[in-house]
């Protein structure tokens, strides 16, 4: 039976979670890594979904889901969030014919910018996200260290942070810092982190002037993070992790791209430690990221 592409829906989503872990794990511990993923409940895709359901993609043979490639856009940037295949068939074209369906996303949607975050070490992959047109811009850090250790070693904020609320003038303020360190609007992501229990978002500011914001997760795991201006970026980290070592997770974790020195400085000085490395690849003129912390290889 041949192979068939089709637009995911809801039922699917457990199946391609299920197979996005396979394939992730079959990988980092072909590289060394040990066991890097596990599962976890597809709410962010579930989301995406119903918001825009051409950026998600199956293939499958007799029922059985072999890929899944999931974009998603905000404005004029095209994301790509996650494109896997099972691990037995890999090699076989399976994932380009994905990744033609979500670039043909991509062009129905008109976004000027694509961009996606990969592992330094899955080359393959690379290869063919550079004959798409999207080429490696930067590396991205994964840090984590003990809670204990960065709370008895932080000084005071050095901004205030206040809860964010789902208020309109809010909203607002979210979508300009968002165009300032990413260029685009995530209004509609912001909303989604509003909505998940499991996270908490502030906003940062100096003086009366609101400057960044971020968003702590309840395993202590920061992201995104956005500042206004650069300079800013230190303080709002710093600031952001003190929030977080005063909560109760036993780690405290952040993406950090290499761009980003102040903040790698910090999570050094303050004992965290890289555990693995990404690479954010995208099209020409996109991705300087010298404001923004991203949450995730999924929601950028």
């Amino acid at each position: 039976m041949p192979l068939v592409y089709r637009p995911a829906c809801a039922d699917d989503l457990a199946a391609t979670d299920a197979l996005v872990v396979a394939s992730i794990n079959d990988l980092s511990v072909r590289h060394g890594f040990g066991l890097m993923a596990t599962a976890s409940p597809p709410n962010f895709q579930l989301f995406s979904l119903k918001d825009d359901p051409d950026g998600l993609w199956v293939a499958e043979d007799g029922g059985e889901i072999l890929g899944f490639a999931w974009s998603w856009v905000c404005g004029n940037v095209w994301f790509l969030a996650q494109l896997f295949v099972d691990p037995a068939r890999q090699g076989q074209g399976i994932g380009n014919e994905l990744l033609e369906r979500t670039m043909e996303h991509a062009r129905k949607s008109g976004a000027a910018h694509k961009a996606l975050i990969t592992f330094t070490f899955n080359r393959v992959s690379q290869g063919l996200y550079m004959r798409h047109g999207l080429f490696p811009k930067m590396p991205i850090y994964f840090f984590n260290a003990a809670r204990e250790r960065i709370r008895q070693t932080l000084p005071e904020p050095p901004l205030r942070a206040i809860a964010i609320d789902n208020s309109a003038a809010t909203m607002e303020n979210l979508a300009e810092i968002d165009s300032c360190a990413i260029g685009v609007s995530r209004k509609k992501h912001h909303r989604y982190l509003l909505d998940d229990p499991t996270t908490a978002g502030t906003l940062l500011c100096a003086g009366n002037d609101i400057v960044g914001y971020g968003y702590i997760g309840s395993s202590g795991h920061i992201g995104p993070l956005a500042v206004t201006r650069p300079d800013y970026l230190h303080d709002a980290f710093a600031t952001v992790l003190k929030v977080a070592a005063d909560g109760s997770a036993e780690k405290i974790s952040a993406f950090l791209p290499g761009t980003c020195d102040s903040a790698l400085s910090l999570a050094i000085n303050q004992g965290m430690r890289i555990t693995f490395p990404m690479l954010l690849m995208a099209s020409p003129g996109y991705g300087d990221w010298t404001q923004y912390l991203p949450r995730n290889p999924g929601f950028m």
